[in-house]
């Protein structure tokens, strides 16, 4: 499949999905709640893009069949259960790509020295209303690579989330992802041996209310990242958070282990 029919299909699957993400990890206990330390939220200053990848490249060789199926489709809710809204499509992507891009394979392992996480990658799907699955919430928290958006490294965004906090447990894997800020380096470890290193172009929060899917999912001409968690102000009425944070990457290089 071209990249050109690719990119055709995750345009129209995407242009089904939700709004806002549902990664919280909902607080029952609302005493607990109140006790938790705050995580950090990122500045305005974060939201600036800055210029990470390399200059344009010829575009990669056409993708294997297992590769065409990394077109991904997502959808969240403030509370796992309920869609949220539906997006326009976005135009027809250019044939003409930046940066490095890899070929499809597993990611297995989240490293961002930054902020100290090293996670395992689990794997998280659609339910079958199309809504993200909230991952599970434990003492052992992990990050979750969404499984319809593209391996990291493949051209598109690949989608990794996870939560930020519970009353039960504490900080999350991604309690400090608003620490993140431009040019700090993430690395994804694949199954193929290969680690894919991206930098960070910026961080967003994004109230739920307003969350912008298709800049966040939409095509790229890149292979971009992503990683999601809740943010913002703690509504205690409704034991949720009231934003999105959003860490926007790009590949940048990649090596053997």
């Amino acid at each position: 499949m071209s990249i050109h029919a690719r990119h055709t299909r995750r345009t129209r699957i995407w242009s089904a999905a939700g709004v806002a993400l549902a990664v919280c990890g909902v607080i029952a206990i609302v005493i607990a709640a109140r006790a938790q330390q705050a995580a950090p939220q990122p500045p305005a200053e974060a939201a600036i893009p800055v210029a990470v990848t390399p200059s344009p490249s010829s575009p990669p060789p056409p993708p294997s069949s297992a590769s065409a199926s990394a077109s991904a489709s997502a959808s969240s809710t403030t509370s796992g259960t309920r869609r949220i809204g539906t997006p326009s499509p976005t135009p027809k992507h250019s044939q003409t790509t930046k940066g490095p891009i890899l070929a499809r394979s597993m990611p297995v392992h989240l490293s961002i020295p930054a902020i100290g996480v090293q996670s395992d990658l689990k794997t998280i799907g659609l339910q079958p209303n199309g809504e993200i699955t909230t991952p599970p919430l434990a003492r052992d928290s992990h990050a979750y690579w969404l499984d319809v958006s593209p391996t990291p490294g493949q051209l598109g965004p690949s989608v990794i989330l996870g939560h930020v906090d519970s009353a039960r447990w504490g900080p999350a894997v991604f309690f400090d992802l608003g620490k993140l800020r431009q040019r700090d380096t993430i690395q994804v470890t694949r199954a193929d041996r290969t680690v894919a290193v991206f930098h960070v172009t910026h961080v967003n929060e994004y109230a739920k209310a307003g969350f912008p899917t298709m800049a966040v999912y939409g095509n790229t001409d890149h292979a971009a990242l992503r990683l999601m968690t809740c943010g913002g102000r703690f509504d205690y009425a409704k034991h949720s958070y009231e934003s999105n944070i959003v860490v926007y990457a790009a590949l940048v290089s990649s090596h053997h282990t």
